[in-house]
């Protein structure tokens, strides 16, 4: 600018202006971009719809009493009466709610006709208008779990919609979480719209490479189900340097350092809980763990420092005679990377 100005160039100095605002516009335009296109390479995990598929002609319904409704038979194809999977909801809907709070509920048959008060979430208030609405949640749910919801009031409301083979039940008082109690009694031939969205808990296949050195930074592909959206890895006790959730059945990771030799599990954890530990999870650490080597004969010292996968250095002989080992370096104890020399000075004592 300044130089266009002492050559009394204005024109130039309007169009040098405008060409860099569109310049900025480019680069910011460009940055977005960018920004969208990773935000979209990170894998989100995918869920699992229990409960009703909400199907059109629902009646707002007063629930007449403060008990817990809960569907016991879904007709539709493609409905999930109970959960399929062990996991978390992470989401929950209710068609027509009114009043409230409303709190959604996961109940776990006990195959006798009973059900155990597994969980509960946190009251919600709906909207005024009614309609669909959604909530979020993160409750724990086990395969074979269903769903129900408890309301406030007596005058309370939810959407029932009327569908041939449905049916739903209610237990009156809602239950403490923790007890098992019978249904109260059902209504043929309606179900309550309510569903929820489970997240499948991570679990882990396959590790490769499964070994790597104590001093971190191997690449690690972590192979298994329900890996996207993970929020940590493990091996052992220690986090992961690093992790890349790329897809549901993908997590590429960096071991971190660690001063043990051996095996340890590698576990992912996502909203729905963390991987249960298997065989095919193991990594195996390796190291050079420096034996102690003072007053060993030279032969001894090679085959010790062998055992612990090390290598032997340099050999310092003082004045010349065989004799045992003297002083060594790296010091005994030491856990240092596969392969690492260790010198040894050797002579009379």
């Amino acid at each position: 600018m300044e130089c266009r100005q002492r050559h009394g160039d204005g024109a130039s100095a309007i169009s040098g202006t405008r060409h860099g605002m569109l310049g900025l516009l480019g680069v910011l335009a460009i940055a977005a971009m960018s920004a969208f296109a990773l935000l979209a390479t990170v894998a989100q995990a995918s869920t699992i719809t229990v409960g009703s598929v909400l199907p059109p002609g629902s009646v707002a319904t007063e629930f007449t009493q403060v008990r817990t409704f809960f569907n016991t038979a879904l007709p539709e194809k493609g409905a999930n009466l109970t959960s399929p999977v062990t996991g978390a909801i992470v989401r929950w809907r209710m068609q027509d709610p009114e009043g409230g709070p409303f709190a959604l509920r996961v109940l776990r048959p006990n195959g006798t006709g009973g059900y155990m008060a597994a969980g509960t979430s946190n009251p919600v208030t709906p909207a005024a208008g009614g309609g669909l609405q959604t909530f979020t949640t993160l409750l724990p749910v086990q395969a074979g779990d269903v769903i129900g919801v408890d309301p406030t009031s007596a005058a309370d409301k939810i959407g029932v919609a009327t569908v041939p083979g449905a049916s739903y039940g209610f237990i009156f008082p809602p239950p403490f979480d923790g007890a098992t109690v019978p249904a109260s009694g059902g209504v043929p031939g309606q179900e309550i719209e309510l569903s929820a969205e489970v997240q499948p808990a991570p679990a882990i296949t396959s590790i490769t490479p499964d070994f790597g050195s104590v001093v971190g930074g191997t690449s690690v592909k972590i192979t298994g189900t329900n890996l996207g959206g993970a929020s940590a890895v493990k091996f052992g006790d220690l986090a992961a340097t690093s992790f890349k959730a790329e897809s549901e059945t993908q997590i590429t990771a960096i071991a971190p350092a660690t001063r043990k030799v051996g095996p340890v599990e590698v576990t992912a954890t996502t909203l729905a809980g963390t991987s249960p530990e298997v065989n095919d999870d193991r990594f195996f650490y390796e190291g050079c763990v420096v034996p102690k080597l003072k007053g060993k004969k030279v032969r001894a010292a090679k085959k010790a420092i062998g055992r612990g996968n090390c290598k032997l250095g340099k050999i310092t002989r003082r004045h010349g005679k065989p004799g045992k080992v003297l002083k060594q370096s790296p010091k005994p104890g030491k856990v240092l990377a596969p392969k690492t020399k260790v010198k040894i000075t050797v002579g009379k004592s």
